[in-house]
């Protein structure tokens, strides 16, 4: 007997809940929930995730929408903790490089640092923030952990040759990622700042970041250290909203 499909709405409420409908005045269904409540994670237990549980992870990644389903990303699992540990070291030592150039209240350097600064703030504005120029000196003063002690981490290494824009189809993919470990009670934090393994052949050899493959993001993952998760207050964005030929904006 062949279920319509009616009866297989039917039988996926009863398995997820509040799903697949929607009523004014309705709670959360649990994909919203996980959406919701997930928080990025910086302290994690000294538990190793099994494996299994990491394959169905990557399988969320696996199946992440891409311009013309090119799957423009290759991905590195690294559970060396000795491995691991001498990439933070690495990477500590490209941002004590970028502190000594670029942080003039510190540098040596002085007015040329200030100088440098200023060219390096113009050629790359986004990556010289003020956020992720912190985290740039508390790394190098060996004040923030580049995985937070994380046992498992995911490398999404972006293929360059991938259609369109690859980048936006890895974000994608990394955040189906997270929503899948963070529903099966995983914490994860994103980590940018393994780009600089770019500068080491040593890395790039070893994980495979070589051309066509390139260091982009990676994933911390483990299970987290108390219950760090739950809804927290965002900022509230003016939207645009146009309608029946007229525009007017909404919150």
């Amino acid at each position: 007997m062949v279920e319509t499909l009616t009866e297989k709405k039917h039988g996926k409420e009863a398995a997820f809940g509040e799903m697949y409908v929607w009523r004014e005045g309705m709670d959360w269904n649990p994909v919203e929930r996980v959406i919701l409540e997930r928080r990025s994670v910086r302290k994690y237990r000294d538990e190793q995730v099994p494996e299994k549980l990491v394959r169905r992870i990557l399988e969320a990644g696996r199946f992440a929408p891409s311009a013309g389903n090119a799957q423009p990303w290759r991905f590195v699992v690294v559970r060396d903790r000795d491995m691991l540990d001498e990439m933070e070291k690495y990477v500590r030592w490209r941002c004590q490089i970028l502190k000594f150039m670029l942080d003039w209240e510190s540098s040596p350097l002085g007015r040329l640092s200030w100088v440098l600064s200023q060219i390096y703030i113009r050629l790359m504005p986004n990556k010289l923030h003020p956020i992720p120029f912190g985290a740039i000196r508390l790394i190098a003063d060996g004040k923030l952990k580049l995985f937070h002690g994380a046992p498992t981490v995911i490398f999404i290494l972006e293929d360059v040759r991938g259609v369109s824009k690859p980048q936006v189809d890895i974000g994608i993919c990394g955040q189906n990622m997270v929503l899948a470990a963070h529903s099966l009670g995983l914490g994860t934090c994103w980590v940018g700042f393994v780009e600089l393994l770019k500068f080491g052949s040593k890395w790039k050899k070893k994980l495979g970041a070589t051309w066509p493959y390139r260091f982009i993001e990676a994933i911390a993952l483990g299970y987290p250290v108390g219950e760090p998760d739950g809804m927290v207050a965002r900022e509230l964005h003016e939207i645009d909203w146009w309608e029946g030929g007229r525009k007017r904006s909404v919150f």
